[in-house]
């Protein structure tokens, strides 16, 4: 059962965003009884009350299936994440973590550059409605007019959440990839000229300039929910199956792995910043790796170690992970 907090008095900044996601739990989870009177009087009590739930509540709009994934605990999630969570305090959970981590809220925005540093994550609320939360070292361009709504991704990843609107289409560019959308939801990744677009709700159209010219019979390609559609700079485009928890790990700081080689799961790590991770034995690099772990690469790294048996050094900011 989700617990209203009690009011402290002069309370730090984060202790405040912590009691907000516990009011968001019990207003929207599996409380027994009407918090809404007490929450009207903590939100009276200080506008820094009023504004940390509002930003608890953008944070929560853009994960609209957090909760549910946390309860439902993936099958194939490691030892020590595998647990059920009542619904209200994986809500709890979900959105403290997110604020504490330095998940911050653009609200109303609908032109302009916003960007992540290393490490971290923003959320934004554009004037039609849609919503656009932008991962690590992320950076795009918003540029809405009465008849488009554009959105440049330089590099990074982001997820769009998008509002229906018919008479203004909702494209991503994301080099020579173009995604067109009218009401759904879907992120793009970006890592050099290579584009991955994973659908998650609804249906997109995806182009590309350079790969299939506008004259040819297969110029678009339309995806379907839990399809990844993948555009690398050489080779040709594929689509593939997607785990929808998976492509969305991230907003809940989280990463994924299903038998994947601990090379590329590092690689995935080590783009969060803090210490980094390195690999010398290519065969330590190919061990497979399946869970869900958190964005944390020192605590990745000691997790894999006692999986797969190996041993872990750290130096300055560089763990070494070996036999």
């Amino acid at each position: 059962m989700s617990r209203a907090p009690v009011p402290h008095e002069a309370l730090a900044p984060h202790e405040i965003e912590a009691q907000a996601a516990v009011w968001l739990a019990a207003l929207n989870g599996d409380a027994d009884h009407d918090v809404g009177p007490a929450l009207d009087a903590w939100l009276a009590q200080d506008v820094d009350h009023a504004q940390a739930f509002q930003r608890a509540s953008e944070v929560w709009a853009i994960l609209p299936r957090a909760a549910a994934q946390e309860a439902e605990a993936p099958a194939y999630a490691s030892p020590r994440r595998a647990r059920s969570w009542p619904v209200g305090a994986a809500i709890a959970a979900c959105v403290s973590a997110l604020l504490v981590v330095g998940v911050l809220v653009w609200s109303l925005a609908d032109a302009g550059d916003y960007a992540t540093r290393l490490g971290e994550q923003k959320v934004a609320t554009l004037q039609d409605g849609s919503r656009l939360a932008l991962n690590t070292e992320t950076r795009v361009d918003v540029r809405f007019d009465a008849g488009h709504r554009r959105i440049d991704l330089a590099h990074g990843e982001a997820m769009f959440e998008v509002a229906h609107d018919a008479s203004r289409p909702f494209i991503v560019v994301a080099g020579d990839t173009e995604i067109r959308a009218i009401g759904t939801v879907f992120t793009v990744r970006r890592t050099g000229d290579d584009v991955v677009v994973t659908l998650i709700k609804g249906r997109v159209a995806v182009s590309n300039a350079r790969t299939r010219p506008a004259h040819r019979a297969d110029a678009v390609v339309m995806l379907e929910p839990g399809e990844k559609l993948t555009e690398p700079a050489q080779g040709a485009a594929r689509v593939e199956p997607e785990s929808i928890e998976a492509a969305t790990a991230w907003r809940r700081g989280q990463a994924m792995f299903d038998d994947t080689p601990l090379a590329i799961a590092v690689t995935e790590l080590n783009r969060y910043g803090g210490v980094q991770i390195a690999i010398d034995d290519p065969r330590v690099a190919a061990l497979p790796v399946s869970g869900v772990f958190d964005t944390n690469a020192a605590d990745f790294a000691q997790a894999v170690a006692a999986l797969h048996g190996l041993r872990t050094e750290q130096k300055g900011r560089t763990v070494h992970i070996s036999r």
